[in-house]
């Protein structure tokens, strides 16, 4: 098989992360902001778009070059051996982005990809007209970062957040690699309790839930490479047949989701079932400050409203409060409460015990954890 160069996307601050579930599947990486690079075939194009949680795309790096005149970009772009890649009837899109470089107009570096790409391919296949375009899709990307040119092909398509479980969503929905983020930062444990107290449409307890059976978040949705001619379909049905062996269904789970918003109720129980966790997970509408339980050593995972309208703030920031005083009464169960509020360790009465930085999308959020205290079960 062919070995290519690869990277895997993600947002700022989860680098470390992507970069464990590379090296999890059993390759090595280097890791430079927003990206994962690795080496690996056709197998682990297949299993990593199948199996990182957290990662944003997959992509093939057809090639690195310094370009600081639209000359060098088109030259260097037109000796890349398309052919290795495209077939004679490819639709290839090009998409672009420059940052700190003299080539800084993305709609002309672009064209100039997209031309010396036509020239290549036009003579290598003995073309006079135009390229037809009418097969599979190969998503090009040229990136431009101070004055050096990274050129790749996007493997996933969709990007590897959509699992393809969600049937509707709500006004600002979590991300699905985010929310699967702060599951492993958590360390939670299929055997220990879960709980959303500000659930939404559901999207921390299902990624718990195929965390805590092992599944394969892009087990049930394609990708864009599947349409490639030279990537055999045997590859992704060995691939997905790996992750169906691995996959513990039977894993019994105490994952729970709540939501003061009936309706938000009702579209995770829609997703969960969509996902094949209707029976698995429970759902129940009620205010995060009514949280009761028995049970010990538990996670706690929320996402609250950040109170950015204007009443909400005061309304939010009393809710927090009183959640601090409520969790005073259970010390064995760890807090994660993701928030934008500065105050937010002022509001809940105590300080975390660390502290990440992250982007919910555009917004500066930190991820307060305030870990629990081990139960004398726990330690026998």
């Amino acid at each position: 098989m062919t070995k290519f160069q690869l990277v895997a996307t993600s947002a700022m601050g989860l680098e470390s992360i992507v970069a464990e579930e590379v090296q999890n599947l059993g390759y090595e990486t280097r890791v430079d902001n927003g990206k994962v690079y690795f080496e690996g075939d056709e197998t682990a194009i297949a299993r990593c778009n199948l199996w990182l949680r957290v990662a944003d795309r997959v992509k093939i790096v057809v090639a690195q070059f310094p370009a600081t005149t639209f000359d060098q970009l088109f030259e260097s772009t037109k000796k890349i051996e398309w052919e290795r890649y495209l077939p004679v009837d490819a639709s290839f899109p090009v998409s672009g982005k420059s940052v700190k470089s003299k080539l800084f107009s993305v709609p002309d570096c672009q064209a100039i990809v997209k031309k010396a790409i036509v020239e290549r391919m036009k003579f290598h296949y003995k073309r006079l007209g135009f390229l037809d375009e009418s097969g599979a899709t190969f998503k090009i990307e040229v990136s431009i970062l101070k004055d050096l040119a990274t050129i790749t092909i996007d493997t996933s398509g969709a990007g590897l957040h959509k699992r393809g479980y969600r049937t509707s969503q709500g006004e600002a929905p979590l991300k699905e690699t985010l929310a699967a983020a702060l599951v492993k930062i958590s360390k939670w444990s299929p055997n220990r309790p879960f709980v959303d107290l500000f659930c939404g449409s559901g999207t921390i307890p299902l990624e718990a839930a195929m965390i805590g059976q092992n599944i394969a978040p892009g087990y049930n949705r394609e990708f864009i490479s599947e349409e490639w001619n030279w990537f055999k379909s045997k590859i992704w049905d060995e691939a997905r047949n790996e992750a169906d062996s691995l996959a513990n269904y039977d894993q019994e789970l105490m994952i729970y989701g709540s939501d003061i918003d009936h309706r938000m109720i009702s579209i995770a129980e829609s997703n969960a079932f969509e996902a094949g966790f209707g029976d698995l997970i429970q759902f129940k509408q009620m205010q995060a400050t009514d949280f009761t339980t028995k049970l010990t050593d538990g996670v706690i995972i929320s996402n609250p409203p950040y109170g950015e309208r204007i009443g909400e703030k005061e309304t939010i920031e009393q809710v927090i409060k009183n959640l601090g005083l409520v969790m005073k009464n259970y010390p064995t169960w760890s807090v994660y409460m993701l928030s934008s509020m500065e105050n937010f360790e002022e509001l809940y009465g105590k300080k975390a015990t660390k502290k990440r930085k992250l982007f919910n999308g555009f917004i500066r959020t930190d991820l307060y954890q305030f870990w629990g205290q081990k139960s004398k079960r726990e330690e026998i």
